[in-house]
């Protein structure tokens, strides 16, 4: 197992590496490092799950950490799925607005009377800032959309770590009196900072009530 995960690790830092390369790529080239990357990425993902068999077969004292270990590739290579992903709608969206921009710049413009005139530049000048506007709000929807599945896969991750602590606790000979004690805490605490949360929120609405 040990070097099957020496060499995904190396694997998912070479493609971070190449991650770097896509901003720097000519256009008739980014297309072949994204095919390429994606293959390493599906190479990777092929890895993780001959890697989760062979960490279900470890000793019981070295399952837990086995298992621990190849979520945190699990998590790494999806935070690079992601950014791929976001990379290349980025890029699918810029071209699609310069193929709109060509069109309108090869249209030609008639006028049925020598007085009407088509105000072209400020026509482009429109067309440009919006679609400058929409590029910002897709850069936004893509980084949105990143850190989100960054949270979500960080949630999972703590899931699946909540769950394995609680494992090693029962092997541990932790009874389950004290387990309820833990989970009983916790709530306790969760009910704590909702209360002081809805005080505080009181008070602020109070204070400004009254002020103003």
């Amino acid at each position: 197992m040990e070097t099957l995960y020496h060499q995904t690790n190396k694997q998912i830092q070479e493609v971070q590496s190449n991650m770097g390369r896509l901003e720097v790529t000519d256009r008739e080239s980014v297309h072949l490092l994204e095919n390429e990357l994606q293959a390493r990425i599906e190479q990777i993902f092929s890895c993780l799950e001959r890697l989760e068999i062979l960490a279900s077969k470890e000793l019981p004292n070295r399952r837990q950490n086995a298992k621990l270990r190849v979520d945190q590739l699990k998590y790494d290579v999806q935070h690079l799925q992601t950014a791929l992903r976001n990379f290349q709608h980025r890029r699918y969206t810029r071209e699609a607005q310069e193929r709109e921009r060509e069109e309108l710049m090869a249209r030609t413009f008639t006028t049925n009377d020598a007085d009407t005139s088509i105000p072209i530049d400020e026509t482009l000048q429109f067309n440009s800032n919006l679609h400058g506007a929409h590029r910002g709000i897709d850069d936004l929807l893509g980084s949105g959309s990143s850190i989100l599945d960054g949270l979500r896969d960080q949630r999972n991750s703590l899931k699946g770590t909540h769950k394995k602590m609680l494992d090693v606790a029962n092997m541990l000979g932790l009874s389950n009196t004290v387990m309820r004690l833990i989970e009983k805490r916790a709530f306790q605490d969760k009910f704590i900072m909702m209360s002081g949360m809805l005080v505080t929120c009181v008070v602020m609405f109070l204070v400004v009530k009254y002020i103003s």
